[in-house]
């Protein structure tokens, strides 16, 4: 005689329907960023917003391994991170026999339907080669909610769709499988996750371009964006000597007389 449901859980302790087990897991409250926060890092490149990081002593921040489905030189996305985190499967717990249907009941739909405006979803897959964590659809869905764009630590499916739709995704590459096919389930959203060796936390915001996702701190994103304009204008300064044939030693690094000519040309002087 098998035991009851309530008797299989009073000897080990564990719940015969897993149904609670798959229920969406999230972060009931977090805070996102103002759109000054935004707005200030627009026009920071990930490069620059790296670099600035490392020299505020926050080094990790680089999302390793994600790149652009998109390749155009202009892509780029400025946004607050919502996050979707991926598990492996286990038999007794989630796999994937069940198939798409229950992925509905899962943390991949909540937090789509969580999307607001502005928005860059952050997926945590642990780099898996077989795992499509997105496909047009769900990219469709996420487009029409107003989503900015994607970042996703392994690998998205129906690729010439997604680009079709014109939602910047950085991704590991593609595979024809989706979600919960293979090795990792959804498990829940708007958590703290760890994406191509980088915390990233709900509410952080992302700077991602041709070069890379970056992690910006929201107490990190005024200060950093005045202190990137900066650099990124002296920057530009020194390109134009570059190009007119002066020397790199004079004007790369930006120092010494060459600073001098480039503080002179910002006041006309």
């Amino acid at each position: 005689m098998h035991p009851t449901g309530d008797q299989q859980t009073a000897l080990t302790g564990v719940p015969r329907d897993y149904e609670s087990m798959r229920a969406p897991v999230h972060t009931a409250t977090y805070s996102r960023p103002t759109p000054r926060m935004v707005e200030a890092l627009r026009e920071v490149s990930a490069a620059t917003a790296c670099a600035k990081l490392h020299q505020m002593g926050i080094t990790r921040t680089f999302i390793d391994g994600p790149v652009p489905l998109h390749r155009e030189p202009d892509v780029k996305i400025t946004g607050g991170a919502v996050t979707l985190q991926f598990l492996p499967q286990r038999e007794d717990v989630f796999n994937g026999a069940e198939q798409e249907d229950i992925e509905r009941k899962t943390p991949l739909w909540g937090v789509l339907e969580s999307i607001r405006p502005g928005d860059v979803l952050v997926v945590s897959a642990h780099g898996s080669h077989f795992t499509g964590c997105l496909g047009d659809m769900l990219v469709r869905y996420f487009k029409l909610r107003g989503g900015a764009g994607i970042v996703v630590d392994g690998r998205v499916r129906d690729a010439a769709r997604i680009r079709a739709l014109g939602v910047p995704v950085w991704c590991t590459g593609v595979t024809p499988h989706y979600a919960s096919q293979t090795e990792l389930f959804p498990s829940a959203f708007n958590v703290p996750v760890g994406v191509g060796g980088s915390l990233v936390t709900p509410g952080d915001l992302i700077v991602a371009d041709e070069d890379g996702a970056v992690v910006v701190p929201q107490d990190k994103a005024v200060p950093l964006a005045e202190d990137s304009l900066l650099h990124q204008d002296r920057e530009a300064f020194a390109r134009r000597r570059l190009d007119e044939g002066a020397r790199l030693s004079d004007y790369y690094p930006l120092t010494g007389e060459g600073l001098t000519e480039y503080l002179a040309s910002r006041t006309g002087s």
